[in-house]
C-alpha cells in the first residue's frame, strides 16, 4: 500500500491534528514501515495454530480483599492549607 500525501492530509483532517510539511515527509515514512511491517506479518502462514489468550501458564493470584484502618478526619485535615474544621476548602472551579 502506497501512502500519498492526500492520505496524509485525509488522516489529520480525521484526528484533527495539523502538521508542518516535514513532518509529514516523516510521518509518512513512518506509516510506510507499519503498513509494511503488517504486510509481512501477513505472509506469516498461521494455520493450525492457536490463538493466544494469555502470555504465561500463570493463574493470577488475587489477594484477598480486608478491611484496614482508615485515617481520621482529623489526621487528614491536619496538613491542609484551608478547611471549614469538617472539609476541605478548595477554590472555586465552576461558576454558576
Amino acid at each position: 500500500m502506497e501512502i500519498t500525501p492526500k492520505m496524509i492530509d485525509h488522516l489529520a483532517h480525521l484526528s484533527r491534528l495539523e502538521f508542518s510539511p516535514d513532518k509529514k515527509e516523516s510521518i509518512r515514512n513512518d506509516l510506510a514501515r507499519m503498513v509494511g511491517f503488517i504486510e509481512k506479518l501477513q505472509e506469516v502462514n498461521t494455520t493450525g495454530v492457536e490463538p493466544l489468550l494469555w502470555m504465561t501458564d500463570e493463574a493470577q493470584v488475587w489477594r484477598a480483599d480486608e478491611l484496614e484502618g482508615s485515617v481520621s478526619r482529623e489526621d487528614a485535615l491536619r496538613n491542609a492549607p484551608l478547611t471549614d474544621g469538617t472539609y476541605f476548602k478548595v477554590p472555586t472551579v465552576i461558576k454558576k
